[in-house]
């Protein structure tokens, strides 16, 4: 099993994750895999939720959001991290399981670390750990 965390290490030192979709079962689902490889998770139903749970939650190491959510959609949300001196630093993972390339690509140039394809799986999350999370 993945994990992210090193030998020995304290709590505090657990990465903390924002899993943002507005599914219930996909939020369950990712929140899953992501415990499983040692994250500290916080899951919200919205891109709204998430920006008031940011406001509030200085320690969050990476976002893993939704794309099409209703109200802001992770394309939106990801665009108002980069744009916030504060958040601008947390890396935005976002995930469809629609694979549009252009839609891809509009991410990635907005600053997404990455874009995974739902279903999300174990194997997807510790490529993160590697990759973002270095």
């Amino acid at each position: 099993m993945a994990s992210c965390g090193g030998e020995g290490s304290a709590a505090a030192a657990v990465p903390h994750v924002l899993a943002v979709d507005d599914s219930s079962v996909d939020r369950a689902v990712i929140a899953s895999i992501l415990r499983r490889s040692q994250f500290r998770v916080t899951a919200v139903d919205s891109g709204k939720r998430a920006l008031e749970l940011l406001g509030s939650e200085p320690n969050v190491s990476m976002i893993i959001t939704d794309y099409w959510m209703p109200e802001m959609t992770g394309y939106e949300l990801l665009k108002k991290v980069k744009e916030s001196s504060r958040l601008k630093e947390i890396p935005v993972v976002i995930m469809s399981s629609e694979n549009v390339p252009t839609r891809i690509n509009k991410c990635l140039e907005e600053g997404a670390e990455d874009f995974l394809l739902k279903p999300v799986r174990a194997s997807d999350v510790s490529r993160l750990c590697s990759r973002v999370l270095r």
